[in-house]
């Protein structure tokens, strides 16, 4: 639990300043990355079903098998931080598409496996969730004479923020995803109308499923605690 705790703990702080870095400054180190991806661990579930039936197993007693490269890592927390910047933004359609766009990239590498794919998915959504105040860590157990390290650190829901994003802001992030869609693949030609987006009030343990050979839906969440800026 100490280990977990102080994870979770760096995890919540380096979100604080990750939100509100100038875009110069935002290159996460590896503890700040490795805390993001021990946090979306935690929140990876047993097993998946997709909207087709076909339900995957994640066996959490075998970490090392799902888990991802850090510099993979620090694609998906740059792309989970461009999908928050749009929800405050209400940008609708271009959050649906970097998210899109990050699966099937990863989908199409042909590296992953089923289970490290539902992963990739979750730490973007994670990102969201944490760098919007969807979910908040909070330190449980007696304050009188408990070491800090020996509390138990719980995940919960956060209240929702009301932000403003100016024109100029929302111009930036559309131009930024536009351009990290365009340095991935091609969407494929739609065969069926659009699918509405995913909704925004599901938990965080609760991924959209990923991306198979179509664009997977993109998660929404509450505005971040900080206004856009611009990404490298």
């Amino acid at each position: 639990m100490r280990r977990a705790g102080r994870s979770l703990a760096c995890a919540a702080v380096w979100v604080a300043c990750f939100a509100v870095m100038p875009a110069s400054a935002q290159e996460l180190s590896e503890k700040a990355t490795r805390a993001f991806m021990e946090y979306a661990w935690s929140l990876t579930p047993e097993a998946f079903t997709k909207p087709n039936g076909e339900t995957i197993q994640i066996d959490k007693t075998k970490k090392d098998q799902v888990m991802i490269p850090l510099d993979v890592a620090r694609e998906v927390i740059h792309a989970g931080r461009l999908s928050a910047h749009a929800q405050v933004c209400e940008l609708t359609q271009e959050q649906a598409d970097n998210h899109n766009s990050l699966m099937r990239r990863e989908t199409l590498s042909k590296k992953w496996t089923p289970q490290q794919l539902v992963y990739i998915n979750q730490l973007h959504l994670t990102v969201v969730m944490m760098l919007t105040g969807r979910v908040k860590l909070v330190e449980k157990g007696d304050d009188k004479g408990a070491d800090k390290d020996d509390k138990e650190v719980v995940i919960e829901q956060g209240t929702k923020q009301t932000q403003t994003c100016t024109a100029e802001q929302k111009q930036k992030v559309k131009e930024l995803i536009t351009a990290y869609v365009k340095s991935g693949p091609p969407a494929p030609a739609p065969t069926t109308a659009a699918a509405a987006p995913a909704s925004t009030d599901q938990p965080a343990a609760s991924p959209a499923p990923p991306a198979t050979s179509a664009a997977a839906p993109a998660q929404k969440a509450a505005p971040p605690a900080a206004a856009p800026a611009a990404q490298k």
